[in-house]
């Protein structure tokens, strides 16, 4: 990331930190201190004043953050986290404390100094959710990564091989072309995809199942989401039938997507798809956010009130769950525009034939 980049999150903060009279904020998430800093390690605090930041770690990453981190004073901790962090904001009158930060900690902190702490949310997650330029480029290298992996796992595919196998050829070939998993991938064979967060387990791939894979690659630092499902073999028309209906409603969710669109708006053009087939709402929201996590801001959900921005990079995934028969979800990536959206995830094995059609895989 550039120096002009980082300089400007910095600048944001500080402008908050001005707005809510705060001296300084202690940012405890991982995401948000990589974000702020450049840093990409576990175990470390920021500290941003509105003159200096600083990066407070311990030996097992100083040689490192002196090389990755951005305008950061490193501290080399001894003790406790809170007792670095206290004697930095000893004579400060405010700091502003990451809401995500356990109580214990909190109230550590607020033994160790005089300086008022107080609990913030949403500050550095709120800047977060626009994207520049280059996070939507890193975003869409994944998911070409993540493609790619999924097209040469996709030639693994047997009748006999176990979800967990599955899921480790996926891992292991996002592995080989340089990025990392960005979560433990869903496979699911057969009924077991009506769980809408199945984790794989030893169940064996049968003739005439369908599959489901929920899978997404992470590449320096930021990460993609995506769902497909296939055909291994024939399979029911109830299937098709949801199938159909899944895509149709990940297509009128998509023609809702640009900035200033009410979000619940878009929540609503996909549930109301599938309400037309008779077929059950799906429970969990139409998408999210994603970037440095895999859930990020915003939730595309009926219960929001707020509109969609422009950069913000979100994920659209209606789905249909029928349990101990089927389930089918289709998931994609998107940047928001003023005039729509731009696709971050290839348009790759969702119809067959042109038709809305689960992709068949040669049993």
């Amino acid at each position: 990331m550039n120096t002009g980049i980082m300089k400007k999150r910095v600048g944001l903060i500080r402008g908050c930190l001005k707005e809510k009279r705060l001296q300084g904020l202690v940012v405890t998430k991982q995401a948000n201190v990589t974000y702020l800093t450049g840093f990409p390690g576990d175990d470390s605090w920021a500290l941003i004043t509105p003159r200096s930041m600083y990066l407070i770690t311990d030996s097992r990453y100083t040689e490192q953050a002196a090389k990755e981190c951005f305008g950061c004073k490193i501290i080399e901790r001894t003790g406790p986290m809170t007792a670095s962090v206290a004697e930095l904001v000893k004579k400060s009158d405010a700091i502003g404390l990451e809401d995500s930060t356990s109580i214990a900690t909190f109230y550590a902190l607020k033994r160790m100094v005089v300086s008022s702490i107080r609990k913030t949310a949403n500050i550095v997650e709120g800047i977060r959710e626009t994207k520049g330029a280059a996070e939507v480029a890193t975003i869409r290298s994944a998911a070409a990564m993540a493609f790619k992996a999924l097209g040469r796992a996709l030639k693994q595919v047997r009748r006999g091989v176990s979800e967990n196998e599955l899921a480790g050829i996926i891992v292991f070939e996002m592995g080989r072309l340089g990025a990392g998993s960005s979560f433990q991938p869903v496979v699911a064979f057969g009924p077991s995809a009506s769980r809408p967060h199945h984790r794989p387990g030893r169940s064996r791939l049968k003739a005439n199942q369908p599959i489901l894979i929920d899978w997404g690659a992470v590449y320096k630092g930021y990460c993609c989401d995506m769902t497909r499902c296939f055909a291994f073999g024939k399979v029911t028309r109830s299937y098709i039938r949801a199938y159909k209906a899944v895509c149709e409603a990940q297509q009128a969710a998509i023609k809702k997507l640009r900035a200033g669109v009410l979000i619940a708006d878009v929540d609503k053009a996909a549930r109301t798809v599938i309400n037309s087939y008779g077929l059950p709402i799906y429970g969990h929201g139409t998408g999210h956010g994603l970037g440095l996590e895999i859930h990020e801001g915003p939730v595309i959900s009926g219960k929001v009130k707020g509109r969609l921005k422009v950069g913000q990079v979100i994920t659209i995934e209606p789905g249909v769950y029928m349990p101990g028969r089927l389930g089918v979800r289709i998931e994609d990536d998107f940047l928001i525009t003023e005039r729509g959206c731009k696709r971050l995830s290839a348009e790759k094995f969702v119809g067959f034939e042109g038709q809305n059609l689960p992709p068949m895989i040669s049993a």
